[in-house]
């Protein structure tokens, strides 16, 4: 190579790794979004998985508490025989099947077509007991020699296979893409079935289909009906009142489940029955079943590659828009495709897969819900699975169980962590704490690592999402890593475990508070990228920078586990505020007055009353006096403090025009402003507010008139 050559690629790359840089440093810090709106987000947008410990309720939509259009549970069928090729069906599996069978409410519609055509096509999912149905509308027919035929290679081929009276089964059939089914071919046959006397049934995914096909689609019995049936046909009618009443049973049939699940969950029943096994071994049939569901998905023929990345992404994306699982699925099925067909680009079927045939794949369910945002209140149709187990489990699965996926897991969930939605962005985190709960090192290495030690501050936040939703989840190593990077040096893995202890104050407040207090006390060192050739004016505008940001940083958290802890967080700091106190400590009190302005300028939700003038409410309203003198002499504080009292009164303004509204906030602020204009500065202050204050129409307010009576009378 010459020198030349070698110089243009060494400068390529230095533009690439410049562009990269500018790329991820695109959101100036002045334009990062705000600790509480963070955490909003993450609270709003988090997987059903860390409900339980992040927050109390729905992580996504449903904030409006409605429903509205159908709802889709694809139910279980019966139990599962093995695949044949061509060849005749025993008897003992019709007779097998014939005992345990309960007609679905197409049944009868799918009867009266094959009598009439002799031919009858079924669609619906793989897992819905199709082939089962196939079998006993033939025998209700009388059929007794059923034949099962190999899927033929075009339509045309397949009428050599009718010439004799029997019942013919046909199992899974694709001839979409290369020999499709026409209005003609299914004529051909029908005449074919007549000149030989037999009957054919076909079965058939809804989406191979051509829509000028009739067809009938497969609508299986309730799993009750079925968990009833395969209990009963072993044990008798009279056990099954009780069995059916037991915790571990009502639970399994809360939710509907395939076939072959069912017979085996029936199994488990029966042996319970029998004594075979105890309660708590029954109990434990879910996990066991979500984990063999899960296995068949990924390593067997079919599903499909493409419909394999959908429940990865549908595991991601579990209780979220189902458009947003579809459209995301499809970058996941590109890099999976690449890594094991590297040659072959991908095809995607733009209109291939219907809705309700994915769902029915994934045993999902799908309904309407409502979310409130910026834009008002907006509807979804919104895709879970029907077992919680099975999102987790999978993503577990994946990540440990077949390591070849993780290079196109890694590069989709880097890819999730730089888009525009919160919903996404919060999910890849998600997604992440779930990996390091299967692999620790593997998930920070990949992931949480890398973010943090980017250049972006969203990077840094997911991070800090990541590392939240892994203690969560109780992952061991996750508080150690918090801890020394909290302590460290290191600037930006520093910002992400500040930043997370703010976002676990609710579920660990006083080892975060502790931790959080022992950072704070830690000199500032210098930043790692100075150059000890610049002079000492711009090092010291570093350090300055450096501390401004670290002081930004602390407030944030402080502020977050003021807002979600309340009285701990508050007595904890004000015992730190008074400078004649035995717990005074002057390293806190300037993060601890900062991060209390901001957190009294937010509010629940757009235009209700703001949270800590709400606190302060409550207090007076319940006799807490601890709080009503605390947050009044953190009031007190800030609005004295020379840096923060101008922001102070902004805030305080902010109440005021709350106040003009509120009758409760007006209530709460007849008793707050007379307590901090106690002193003269602070009556100035506050006197000066109320005779300025003017509504969006610059018009003066009765009630600040009413507030300056009351402070007025001090």
């Amino acid at each position: 190579m010459s020198q030349d050559t070698a110089l243009g690629s060494a400068k390529t790359v230095e533009k690439r790794k410049e562009e990269e840089k500018q790329e991820e440093s695109s959101q100036a810090p002045e334009q990062r979004q705000k600790a509480w709106e963070a955490r909003q987000d993450l609270v709003r947008h988090a997987a059903r998985t860390f409900a339980s410990t992040l927050v109390d309720g729905d992580q996504f939509g449903q904030t409006g508490g409605t429903h509205f259009g159908d709802t889709i549970i694809h139910a279980g069928g019966f139990s599962k025989a093995p695949r044949h090729a061509s060849g005749p069906v025993s008897p003992t599996e019709v007779d097998e099947v014939t005992a345990v069978f309960r007609e679905g409410v197409s049944f009868d519609d799918a009867l009266t077509r094959l009598r009439a055509e002799r031919v009858v096509i079924l669609s619906g999912g793989q897992t819905t007991g199709r082939r089962s149905a196939a079998l006993m509308l033939l025998s209700r027919l009388g059929i007794e020699q059923l034949r099962e035929l190999e899927p033929p290679s075009s339509p045309s081929a397949l009428l050599d296979e009718l010439a004799s009276p029997l019942g013919y089964v046909l199992c899974d059939w694709t001839t979409r893409h290369r020999h499709p089914l026409r209005t003609p071919h299914l004529s051909g046959l029908r005449e074919q079935l007549e000149r030989g006397g037999g009957h054919l049934v076909i079965t058939v995914e809804s989406s191979t289909l051509p829509s000028e096909i009739p067809s009938v689609r497969w609508e299986p019995p309730l799993t009750s009906d079925v968990l009833r049936s395969h209990v009963t046909r072993a044990v008798g009618e009279a056990p099954w009142t009780e069995l059916s009443g037991l915790p571990y049973v009502k639970e399994f049939l809360e939710r509907e489940h395939p076939p072959y699940e069912t017979a085996q969950f029936a199994k488990r029943v029966v042996a319970l029955h029998r004594g075979e096994i105890d309660e708590r071994e029954l109990a434990a049939h879910g996990e066991a079943a979500a984990r063999t569901q899960i296995d068949r998905w990924l390593t067997g023929e079919t599903p499909t590659l493409f419909d394999k990345a959908f429940l990865v992404s549908l595991s991601v994306f579990d209780g979220a828009p189902y458009a947003v699982a579809a459209e995301l699925s499809d970058p996941l099925f590109k890099l999976f495709h690449r890594t094991e067909n590297p040659d072959e680009s991908p095809r995607i079927p733009v209109f291939g897969t219907s809705r309700a045939d994915r769902l029915q794949l994934a045993r999902a369910r799908g309904e309407i819900e409502t979310e409130l945002t910026d834009h008002g209140v907006v509807g979804h149709f919104v895709a879970r699975f029907q077992d919680e187990l099975i999102a987790p489990l999978l993503l577990h699965q994946v990540w440990n169980l077949h390591p070849s996926a993780r290079p196109a897991l890694v590069s989709w969930i880097r890819q999730l962590a730089k888009d525009k939605r919160p919903l996404v962005r919060t999910r890849a985190a998600g997604a992440a704490a779930l990996f390091a709960q299967a692999d620790f090192p593997s998930a920070m290495a990949h992931l949480i690592e890398p973010w943090a030690d980017s250049h972006s501050f969203n990077a840094w936040l997911i991070a800090a999402n990541a590392l939240t939703l892994s203690v969560l989840l109780e992952v061991p190593p996750a508080f150690d890593v918090l801890h020394d990077w909290c302590t460290g040096d290191h600037h930006s893995r520093r910002w992400t475990a500040v930043r997370a202890y703010g976002l676990l104050g609710a579920a660990h407040h006083e080892i975060t508070l502790r931790a959080l207090l022992d950072a704070v006390r830690r000199p500032v060192e210098d930043e790692e990228d100075t150059d000890d050739d610049e002079d000492e004016t711009k090092k010291e505008k570093k350090k300055a920078k450096a501390r401004r940001e670290e002081d930004k940083q602390f407030a944030d958290a402080l502020e977050l586990l003021l807002l979600t802890v309340q009285s701990p967080v508050l007595h904890a700091l004000a015992e730190r505020l008074d400078p004649q106190g035995p717990r005074h400590d002057r390293a806190v009190r300037s993060h601890a007055l900062r991060a209390f302005v901001q957190a009294c300028g937010q509010y629940e939700e757009e235009g209700d009353r703001p949270i800590v003038l709400d606190w302060y409410a409550r207090a007076l309203a319940t006799d807490e006096m601890v709080d009503v003198r605390h947050l009044t002499a953190f009031w007190s504080a800030v609005l004295g403090d020379q840096e923060l009292t101008s922001r102070a009164l902004r805030v305080l303004r902010g109440w005021v025009l709350t106040a003009d509204e509120d009758r409760k906030s007006e209530v709460a602020l007849t008793t707050l402003l007379p307590a901090l204009a106690a002193t003269p500065g602070n009556h100035q202050r506050i006197t000066h507010l109320l005779h300025t204050v003017r509504d969006a129409d610059e018009n003066a307010l009765d009630v600040a008139d009413r507030l300056d009576t009351a402070v007025r009378t001090v």
